[in-house]
């Protein structure tokens, strides 16, 4: 079981990478990008998706084995000491051109996706102060803390309603699915913070507010890489994280586009269940993302660690892994003849009964 737990240190190839871009010119500045975004999704039209689950008893081991939680924690650790020296990498004076500056970036955007806020994803599902305090820690990076707050209280909630500004509609195109979810994620976890306040008898404005906290910790980070590297690496900076958040929300996208869940009362749904969410079990993408791509099972019991998140039958599939698929998202007409084809075929091979 420890030789199993090992795989999922192999996004450290990503941090390597990562290292190159940050200390070299010329075209090792986008060698993350090429890795991800070329070499995996061609990859992963080529290597069989693996459905295979753990054993009950597997399961149990697994569960139990703490080496999976203590990588989350090496991963948080890095992102911190990637993000400290792409920082630091504009300062060594040497002349980079705008192409090498926007490599650099690019990658940094990279991590924060792909690692801030996922592991954060991870760890902000667990119930112990611990690993919910790494979580935000982890989401700083890419200035995007109230995740936190909407995600666990929101997007599990409402996930495949209409009341879900992170649940893409039949038909929108991931441009527009940007300016919705950003801006309505937000204004929702404000809502839900506010609402914490007042069950507590406690003002809005209270400090104990967590958006209010979200807002002085990210400051206080932007203030402090500001007043150590300047202006220009503070836009650097910023323009990474927001591609973080893209990212983010690309995955977003592709995880419930088009799917809904059946309203039982005004205001009411059924239960989430696995068909609510796209699924893939490309191995390389699963790895990349500690098994985030198994979905379907991550919402149907959120409480479930990555290691053991399983494969269903008759649950929506991706035509391929993560990083493909939101590369194919990026072309709407192309995602539309795809996806909207699979939706149909998918509710055709739904038991009798079914309320997709």
């Amino acid at each position: 079981m420890k030789i199993r737990a090992f795989k999922y240190l192999s996004p450290i190839t990503i941090y390597l990478l990562a290292y190159l871009s940050f200390t070299n010119n010329g075209w090792l500045t986008w060698s993350p990008m090429l890795y991800v975004w070329a070499i995996v999704p061609l990859a992963e039209l080529l290597i069989k998706p693996d459905e295979k689950n753990m054993t009950a008893a597997e399961e149990e081991v697994a569960k139990k084995d703490s080496l999976y939680d203590i990588m989350l924690y090496i991963f948080v650790g890095l992102q911190f000491v990637a993000l400290y020296i792409f920082l630091n990498s504009f300062q060594t004076g040497l002349l980079l051109s705008n192409w090498e500056i926007a490599g650099r970036v690019s990658t940094m955007g990279l991590l924060c996706g792909t690692f801030g806020i996922n592991v954060a994803h991870e760890l902000g599902h667990r119930v112990n102060v611990f690993e919910q305090t790494l979580a935000k820690a982890s989401l700083l990076t890419s200035l995007y803390m109230h995740f936190f707050i909407e995600h666990n209280k929101g997007h599990h909630k409402n996930v495949a309603t209409p009341e879900d500004p992170s649940s893409a509609r039949y038909n929108e195109p991931v441009y527009l699915f940007y300016f919705r979810t950003i801006f309505y994620s937000y204004i929702s976890a404000w809502k839900i913070a506010n609402a914490d306040m007042k069950k507590k008898g406690l003002s809005i404005l209270h400090w104990k507010n967590e958006m209010i906290q979200v807002h002085l910790v990210q400051l206080g980070f932007i203030a402090l890489i500001y007043f150590n590297f300047g202006f220009s690496i503070t836009v650097y900076f910023l323009l990474a994280a927001f591609m973080g958040i893209l990212l983010l929300e690309t995955v977003n996208y592709i995880e419930h586009y088009g799917l809904q869940r059946k309203q039982t009362a005004p205001g009411k749904y059924e239960r989430t269940m696995p068909q609510h969410s796209w699924n893939s079990d490309h191995i390389l993408g699963r790895l990349m993302l500690f098994e985030l791509s198994r979905h379907s099972d991550h919402h149907y019991l959120a409480s479930r660690k990555y290691q053991v998140l399983q494969h269903y039958d008759n649950t929506p599939q991706l035509p391929t892994g993560y990083p493909g698929s939101m590369l194919l998202s990026l072309i709407p007409p192309v995602w539309f003849y795809v996806m909207n084809k699979r939706l149909k075929q998918y509710r055709l091979t739904l038991p009798e009964g079914s309320n997709q």
